[in-house]
């Protein structure tokens, strides 16, 4: 690893250090990368729900190949949640946990879309995945509070991925 990557020339200063924290980010989006994969493709088919087009590009820049779906994008939240209950299930049939991944921003805003979503579809008997959000907001916070301020992160992060068939 290029001794800028992470700062620190890679030298551990603690549990909060850089190197520490792009590790568990990268561990989480490699988990989440098989979830969203197709089964197909050895993954569960598992889709990422995010706020807008950005957060798509960068997901998609990180290695997510699976389904991802947009908030925005001018339907009403009863409809989404309707169409995400319709198309996706309440469990996921292959490893049984979530049927959808809840991936807003840890700002504000997406908090408050988050809680929203998962309230509405847990109503409704959905499982919600926020594994990846919960660790991303702890590991990445520092770097921003939004999905698509990972992307000046994307090089090193997919550097620290296990490697992708």
């Amino acid at each position: 690893m290029e001794s800028n990557d992470l700062g620190n020339g890679g030298i551990n200063s603690g549990p909060h250090d850089r190197f520490s924290r792009f590790n568990r980010a990268a561990r989480s989006i490699h988990e989440s990368i098989v979830r969203n994969s197709s089964i197909e493709n050895g993954g569960c088919g598992c889709p990422l729900v995010v706020e807008g087009i950005n957060d798509v590009k960068a997901l998609r820049e990180l290695g997510f190949t699976g389904d991802i779906e947009k908030v925005n994008r001018g339907w009403g939240m009863p409809r989404l949640v309707t169409h995400l209950y319709e198309k996706y299930g309440i469990r996921n049939q292959v490893d049984g946990g979530g049927s959808i991944m809840l991936l807003m921003d840890w700002d504000r805003t997406g908090g408050r879309l988050q809680k929203l979503l998962r309230e509405r579809l847990e109503s409704l008997d959905v499982k919600v995945d926020e594994d990846l959000r919960t660790e991303l907001m702890k590991s990445m916070k520092p770097e921003g509070r939004t999905v698509e301020s990972l992307r000046p992160h994307i090089r090193t992060l997919v550097g620290l991925l296990p490697y992708q068939k």
